[in-house]
Parts: C-alpha cells; structure tokens; sequence
C-alpha cells in the first residue's frame, strides 16, 4: 500500500516513528546522544519529503519535543520550581500557536464548546468519574505504594502547601490537554490519519508525565488515557470534556495524595 501511494508517504512515516523513538529517548529515558541522534535522523527525513507543509509542521512539533527534553519536568511546588516550569511549559504552546497561525492558519483552535450537544460525550464523561476513582486508588494504594510520594507535601499539614499542589497539578492537567491534545495531536491528525496521529501523540502524552511523575505501570495506564482524550477531541471537536475529565482525575489524583500524606485530612476534607 505505501509502495502504490509513492516513496513520499514512506518518508512521512519513517519520520514519524523516528520522531516518537526520539521522544522516548530525549524526555523519560534522557538518553541524549541516541535521542540526538535520531532526532537528527527524524529531521533529515522531514526535510526529505516533497511536502513544504508537512516539513514545516514536522519541524515544528519535533523542535517542541526538544525543547520540552530541556525542561526541568518535575513536581516542585516552590517559587523556582513554578518559574521554571511555566516558562518551558508556556513556550511550548505559545511558540507553536504563533507559528501556526501565521503560516498555517485555523490550524490550531482552541475552542471549548462543542458544535453541537452529544448523548455520546455525556455517557463518556460519566464513565470516566468511577473508573478514575478505581484505577487511581488501585494504582496508588495497591500496585505502585511509593507513587504518592512522587508529589512533595511537608510533613505536618499545611493549607498553604496543599493549596500549591492543588493549584499546579490542575494547570499542568489543563496545559496537558492544550498541548498534547490541541496542538501536539491537531498537528498530527493535519497530516496522518485518526489512527496514527493518536497512536503518536499519546507517546508524546506519556512521555512527558512519566517523566513528571507516572512511575510504574503509569505509562500504560497514562497511554491508554491519552488514547482517549484523543478519541473524545476527534468527535466532539473541542476541548470541554476532555478537559472535564483532565480535572475530574486531577481531583482524585489530589485526594490520594493528600490523603497518603495526611490520612485525617482525606475525603477533600482539605477543602
């Protein structure tokens, strides 16, 4: 089938694969002479291609990933940690928004409601909120015990702490689905099909918060997650439910954390 659909096509997909192997590399495995390397391969391919769009939109994307396997991913709550991370993480969409919309306009849209209501949305929605609870409790209490301490919170309880952990972890959970949704998958659906461009951006997606935190089995269960926040953007078309579910799991994410650290304060008896 690529044979029939020209050598063009071959190059797009290699380079796509060396773009998520570089990914791996470069952001959880910090290998960066391989990751280099490939990344270097990854763009030699792009820039192969015949397409001047998808050189350009490739190039943009892989240029990110670089720049994020500089960031200093981490779960820090202090003045510096914050600085730090929205500088990087704020670069990250800022940058490819204005490129985009200069040269690829109506590429990227942030839009929050959706064209239209869906009984399918709601029903996934509704399905996320218990099957969260039950796979972050498991996955915290049960299989992975040392995944709460990923998040740093002082000894004795402090509102003050608490309220910046509660207030970074669910603006990392909304720049997770301003980027890896509406910009690193739009992107990518722009040039490849639903299938692939889902499969790619939740390495991506994995990639990122294993290195921020998901130890463990995290990465699957945070690849099959991305996989549906993906799915749930390609038919609604905007960011409402994604979103929703995004902070419906940062809430028990939140609750199995504080309640680990301060058992008498569980139940978002925080609040």
């Amino acid at each position: 089938m690529l044979r029939r659909m020209g050598i063009s096509v071959d190059r797009r997909h290699l380079a796509l694969a060396g773009f998520c192997l570089a990914t791996v590399l470069l952001i959880p495995m910090a290998q960066y002479v391989p990751g280099g390397l490939v990344t270097l391969v990854s763009g030699i391919l792009i820039w192969r291609t015949p397409d001047p769009t998808f050189q350009r939109r490739m190039s943009v994307l892989l240029g990110t990933v670089v720049w994020l396997a500089l960031a200093p991913i981490e779960t820090r709550t202090d003045n510096l940690g914050y600085a730090r991370l929205v500088a990087f993480f704020g670069m990250a969409i800022i940058v490819p928004v204005a490129i985009f919309r200069k040269y690829d306009p109506g590429l990227i849209d942030f839009r929050l409601w959706p064209h239209k209501f869906r009984w399918l949305d709601i029903f996934y929605v509704g399905l996320a909120v218990p099957l969260a609870y039950v796979l972050i409790r498991w996955y915290f209490f049960t299989v992975n015990l040392e995944m709460p301490v990923q998040w740093f919170l002082p000894a004795e309880y402090d509102a003050g702490e608490t309220w910046r952990l509660v207030i970074g972890l669910n603006s990392v959970g909304i720049w997770d689905e301003l980027f890896f949704v509406n910009i690193m998958f739009c992107v990518l659906r722009s040039m490849f099909s639903f299938r692939i461009a889902n499969l790619a951006q939740a390495v991506v997606y994995t990639s990122v918060l294993y290195d921020m935190a998901f130890i463990g089995i995290g990465p699957a269960l945070v690849y099959f997650f991305a996989l549906t926040q993906g799915s749930m953007y390609e038919q609604a078309k905007c960011l409402l439910y994604v979103l929703i579910v995004h902070l419906v799991i940062d809430a028990f994410l939140l609750e199995s954390i504080i309640e680990f650290y301060y058992p008498t304060h569980g139940s978002f008896h925080w609040f």
